[in-house]
This record gives C-alpha cells, structure tokens and sequence, in this order.
C-alpha cells in the first residue's frame, strides 16, 4: 500500500466501519499467507488455502480501493 492510501484508513477508518474492516482482513490475509509461504512445503489441502487466501485478498483490496478512491476525491 502507499503512504497516502495508509494515511486515509488512519485517517477515516475510525468513522468508517466497513473501510476499517476491509483493512484488518487485509492484514488478517496478508499474515495467513505469510506464514504458509515459509514453509518448504506446502500439502495440497495447504496449496488451495493459499490460493483461496490470494483470491479472497484480492477481492477485499479491489473493495478497499474503491472506498479509498471515494476518500481522495473528498480530499481532492
């Protein structure tokens, strides 16, 4: 993430609830994924969790950039 995408949850997740959960799932995945990629190896159930994990990150940052377009037109 950039610094003014950081600065703008800081600055509106308190008041906005679905950008600050969007936000610690993002942290919550980026974490889950971290930990599976420092194993040497991954089991098959382990390779489609992490799988599913990059898809499910995705999905929430393309949210998390919407709301965070929202937040710097208001500042534009």
């Amino acid at each position: 993430m950039e610094t003014k995408d950081l600065e703008l949850i800081e600055k509106y997740g308190a008041e906005d609830v679905q950008l600050k959960a969007l936000w610690d799932q993002h942290i919550s995945y980026e974490k889950m994924l971290d930990k599976l990629e420092s194993k040497t190896y991954l089991s098959p159930t382990e390779t489609q969790e992490m799988k599913e994990l990059k898809k499910k990150k995705l999905a929430g940052k393309t949210k998390l950039q919407g709301l965070l377009d929202k937040y710097r037109d208001l500042e534009a």
